[in-house]
């Protein structure tokens, strides 16, 4: 089953506009969905990944409504049909 990740604004220069991004396969992980994501539109993974190969400290993953930092990280199981959110984390204030 495919997998949906939901892409914000500034990243979609990367994905011809597109705010959603299906990947065919059936990635058991999120670092499997991330590596098929990136496959197809490579200019994300400088934006969401460090050269170790980690997320980038400003950016949260969700699966489902589940923040990836408390369900594994990269180890989170994905189910089939899961929609993930790419959410850059907002700072400042007034």
């Amino acid at each position: 089953m495919p997998v949906t990740f939901h892409i914000p604004s500034p990243l979609r220069v990367f994905t011809s506009g597109r705010a959603q991004v299906a990947v065919p396969a059936s990635p058991a992980t999120l670092r499997e969905a991330l590596d098929a994501l990136c496959a197809q539109h490579p200019g994300i993974r400088d934006r969401v990944m460090t050269e170790q190969g980690q997320v980038r400290d400003h950016i949260n993953l969700f699966v489902g409504k589940e923040d990836s930092r408390y369900t594994g990280g990269l180890a989170t199981p994905i189910p089939a049909d899961a929609e993930i959110s790419i959410i850059p984390a907002i700072s400042g204030g007034l």
